[in-house]
């Protein structure tokens, strides 16, 4: 399989006037606050047979992207890199792509919107600006933790710019513990599923209030199916932020138990052949080889 969604990063590097790299992770979040590097990654991978990753911003800064970049360029496990750019300022956000692309393995940009105080950044002209500019250079747009802010504008954009893939990160974080926050959740996931140019990863599922088993997210993976279909679903593990709820071979091994009630080409689409067509990624599907 192919993990579409996994993190690195270094807590001692990129340090500007004094303004420490990922502001969101701090003690509180314990083990979790260290740095996590490209030979930890590697080893998580190698262990559990997974063939590659797409490494995935987790800091609205450049010096993140340029440092997966820096990843990827010595680790060919690297299929692709989801970065960051400002999007709410357009002549940067191109300037920002026009560096970004000249890396093949540059396949998309994410921004941590749930850490964005503007409630409708989705919306903002200068970011669908921006946005435009991904579509255009066939670019992806993932959208994390998305319910209970943004969950709604995702939809809009999904609806109002069909030219540009959407990739709604962690199903778009589910309250799953809550049936009435669910009803509200689920009116906008499948709003998003009708667009034809969403996608959406089984990621991120360590879920408060909810024990992290097959059983318990089994609910949660049949609507996904029923919604996007194993054609527009993605696996990733989310490591290292998924150790706060299971070691790496754990969380995959949950996600795997869910698959493995799917079709062998059904399984194939959501372990790598759904990550290949939406990223563009460089890889020869298995079943293809």
């Amino acid at each position: 399989m192919i993990d579409s969604h996994l993190h690195v990063w270094t807590l001692d590097t990129f340090v500007t006037g004094g303004v420490r790299p990922y502001g969101w992770l701090g003690p509180q979040h314990g083990a979790l606050f260290r740095s996590f590097g490209e030979d930890e990654a590697r080893e998580r991978l190698e262990a559990a047979g997974v063939r590659g990753a797409v490494l995935v911003q987790a800091d609205d800064t450049v010096a993140d992207t340029e440092s997966m970049l820096a990843v990827a360029s010595r680790n060919p496990w690297v299929l692709g890199v989801v970065g960051w750019i400002r999007l709410d300022a357009p002549s940067e956000a191109a300037a920002q792509l026009h560096r970004f692309t000249a890396h093949p393995v540059f396949k998309g940009v994410r921004h941590l919107i749930h850490d964005d105080p503007r409630s409708d950044f989705l919306d903002l002209p200068n970011v669908r600006e921006s946005l435009a500019l991904l579509a255009r250079r066939g670019l992806t747009f993932d959208i994390p933790d998305a319910f209970p802010r943004h969950l709604g504008s995702a939809v809009r954009l999904a609806r109002e710019m069909p030219e540009l893939t959407v990739v709604l990160d962690h199903l778009g974080k589910p309250p799953l513990a809550d049936p009435g926050l669910m009803e509200s959740w689920n009116a906008d996931f499948r709003a998003l599923g009708r667009e034809p140019n969403s996608v959406a990863k089984l990621s991120g599922l360590h879920l408060p209030g909810v024990e992290y088993t097959a059983d318990a997210l089994r609910p949660l993976f049949e609507s996904a199916l029923e919604v996007f279909g194993p054609q527009r679903l993605m696996i990733g593990c989310d490591w290292p932020v998924s150790t706060l709820g299971a070691p790496y071979g754990r969380t995959l091994e949950v996600l795997l138990e869910l698959v493995s009630s799917l079709s062998p080409a059904e399984q194939d689409a959501v372990l790598e052949g759904t990550a290949i067509r939406t990223y563009g990624l460089a890889a020869t599907p298995l079943a293809d080889g």
